[in-house]
């Protein structure tokens, strides 16, 4: 039946649902807030490499480092989460399988990022095996 339709009347109903731009500006502002963020990382990765265990506990324990860290945790699980979402949105079909592997990429994403930050904090405030 699809066949008789013109162009314009399949497309019609299909557009923006009004909440796509959203999407997008907040993976530009990850993206970007990850910029300097990873330019940092790089520069304690470098720093840290020098150092051995003790040092690598008190360089986290240091305020900035730690702040700075878990922003970088959090930032990039979000915007991995978002661009997973987009892939899964854009190239899966199937109704159910879009739902599941949403709720997934949402799962792992949020354990992970949530797992990361906490281990960052139990060192920085003191909880982490010297």
């Amino acid at each position: 039946m699809t066949q008789f339709r013109t162009p314009l009347s399949r497309a019609r109903g299909l557009g923006s649902a009004r909440h796509g731009i959203n999407h997008w500006i907040s993976e530009r502002v990850a993206a970007i807030a990850l910029v300097p963020l990873t330019l940092w990382a790089v520069y304690g990765v470098i720093e840290l490499a020098a150092g051995d265990y003790a040092f690598a506990v008190a360089w986290i324990r240091h305020p900035l480092n730690a702040v700075l860290i878990v922003l970088t945790l959090a930032v990039s699980f979000w915007h991995m989460h978002a661009g997973l979402r987009v892939v899964v949105e854009d190239y899966i079909e199937k109704a159910m399988s879009k739902t599941v592997l949403l709720l997934i990429n949402l799962f792992v994403c949020w354990l992970a990022g949530a797992l990361a930050i906490f281990s960052i904090l139990k060192v920085a405030l003191g909880g982490g095996a010297f």
